[in-house]
């Protein structure tokens, strides 16, 4: 069986021009990064603005398993075959990371037949945002000590600097170090911590901006410490917003590429969802919502992560409203929450699939709380029987949705033909009831326990004293009407990853909360998860590697 890099290296792909030319937009608006990508310019970005909007499909997930689910897979293959059957689509995803890339997830660019290409650069360097985003956050690091270092005029106190460093690794050692080391002329000794740059304020304004004006106000909005009487210094106090947003301005226009069935798509921008909020850039969404009649777009992680953020995030601030939501499961991955060992998931076992399938009924319960209509994707596998695919369609059919089965790892845009068909079923049946989990004016602390008790099914939530206090001085501050991103495992609606299913009466353990008051939400530090993952025992990064011919070999 050929693999996701050979299936994609076989594909013959269009250049980049004529992929612009079916999505509607003309050449001299586009910046080329070689024959297969390019960047779609800011003026032309600008124009679209106030253009129509087409209809926005969110595609999320169960709770992950190391069986897999195929969520960004799932997306290609639909919007491929919504093209297919007419419908102008265009497909809105997230770049991915060099974290996971080298650890242990893999790339982000789908698979099989239903990929975006060209896949090793998308997955690498690509068109550089990440670096630019990387760069702008350390550019203010860097300004905070200088200030101090020259006189503090600012008054910050050393011991509140809350702005950390980052680069878009997973190092673990970098969760905690002092630097300044070496005599005065480096300045003053303190604790530091860097986060992976998916993680940052920084990745998350750039996601959530709407225009260069809305950018650098949002950078200049950053606070990144106290001084010694309490008050709060901000990046623009530093005057560093605008050197911030010089370096974002190029990065800003979003990245133009294709499937391998050559469908456009727009791949901008990438936070995580187990710690920040885990969609694609709103100037992408928006963008391919002027161009579009369908946008199909996808959040990261299972629905409790990246689908509440982007209902309860992304949504509001962008003015954009879902027409209907998808989501991706597996018989396998079903089975691993009945408590199957992964070694044994090939073989039938429906028992195991219906305790398993209270995960994918949870977060189907969940996403019709927004008020959204619900479609399931079953990705197909060879060793799936015809007794647990009934099954699964048995338990979706008692909550008044339908799963489908989906072929398009194999067969591209005509394996996942039914989907497109349900989902288009789904959004004519009429329009979207949409509506957030919470009120902005509903407090902080509220509005965490409202996430906790609905979305994760949660008893309680443990709010440390240290913390409720930092809730209120945010509040104080006039940041209590903003939403609250909740960092936590992606493995379980709790903060537990070891209690698969769909557990309730937990506790919802905040270890911290930290205000993005540039992002324009509260960030809710749950459990043990980390703002700087880890490499797994063994990277991906041992098996990749050059060819004899210098082509990139073992990404996948």
């Amino acid at each position: 069986m050929a693999t996701d890099l050979e299936i994609a290296r076989a594909a013959t792909l269009r250049p980049i021009g004529a992929i612009a030319a079916r999505a509607g937009i003309p050449e001299e608006a586009l910046i080329p990064f070689g024959r297969y990508k390019a960047k779609v310019d800011l003026p032309f970005l600008r124009d679209q603005a106030a253009k129509p909007s087409g209809r926005l499909v969110l595609v999320t997930g169960i709770s992950p398993t190391p069986a897999g689910e195929g969520k960004t897979t799932t997306t290609i293959g639909l919007g491929d075959a919504l093209n297919a059957l007419g419908t102008r689509t265009m497909i809105c995803l997230r770049e991915p990371s060099l974290g996971p890339c080298f650890g242990v997830k893999g790339g982000a660019t789908g698979g099989g037949h239903a990929q975006v290409a060209p896949m090793e650069e998308i997955n690498l360097h690509f068109t550089g945002d990440f670096h630019a985003i990387t760069s702008a956050n350390n550019l203010l690091a860097a300004l905070i000590d200088n200030h101090i270092y020259w006189g503090n005029a600012l008054g910050i106190d050393e011991r509140r600097i809350t702005w950390r460093r980052a680069m878009d690794m997973n190092d673990r050692a970098l969760r905690g170090i002092v630097n300044s080391l070496g005599g005065v002329a480096n300045g003053y000794p303190r604790e530091d911590a860097f986060d992976i740059t998916v993680a940052s304020e920084v990745m998350a304004i750039f996601c959530l901006a709407t225009s260069l004006d809305d950018l650098q106000a949002r950078l200049g909005r950053i606070i990144v410490a106290s001084t010694r009487d309490g008050q709060p210094v901000t990046a623009r106090d530093l005057k560093a917003d605008g050197a911030m947003a010089a370096l974002l301005r190029d990065a800003f226009a979003p990245n133009l590429v294709q499937t391998l069935a050559g469908s456009p798509a727009l791949v901008h921008g990438g936070p995580f969802a187990n710690i920040a909020h885990g969609c694609n850039s709103v100037a992408a969404t928006k963008l391919g919502l002027s161009l579009a009649d369908v946008v199909v777009t996808e959040a990261g992680f299972g629905a409790d992560l990246g689908a509440e953020k982007f209902l309860d995030i992304k949504c509001p601030a962008a003015g954009i409203t879902p027409a209907a939501s998808v989501v991706v499961a597996t018989v396998r991955a079903l089975k691993m929450h009945g408590g199957v060992a992964k070694a044994d998931l090939g073989r039938e076992d429906v028992a195991a699939l219906r305790r398993g399938v209270v995960n994918l009924a949870r977060h189907v319960e969940n996403l019709q709380k927004f008020g959204l209509g619900v479609v399931v994707a079953l990705n197909a596998f060879t060793t799936d029987t015809s007794a647990e695919i009934a099954a699964v369609q048995e338990a979706m059919a008692a909550l008044g949705t339908e799963a489908v089965l989906c072929t398009h790892w194999a067969d591209g845009a005509a394996g996942a033909a039914d989907l497109a068909r349900a989902v288009l079923r789904r959004m004519e049946a009429g329009p979207s009831r949409f509506a957030p989990l919470y009120a902005p004016e509903l407090p902080l602390e509220s509005k965490l326990r409202r996430i906790a008790a609905e979305i994760y099914r949660a008893a309680d939530v443990q709010v440390p004293v240290s913390v409720a206090a930092k809730l209120r001085r945010f509040e104080e501050m006039g940041f209590g009407h903003v939403p609250v991103c909740v960092a936590k495992t992606q493995y379980s609606f709790s903060a537990d990853p070891g209690l698969m299913g769909a557990p309730s009466g937990h506790v919802l353990p905040v270890r911290d909360v930290r205000l993005s008051a540039g992002a324009g939400f509260v960030v809710a530090i749950c459990g043990e998860i980390m703002t700087m993952p880890g490499l797994p025992r063994r990277p991906a990064a041992e098996a990749i590697g050059l060819d004899a011919d210098g082509a990139i070999d073992g990404l996948f």
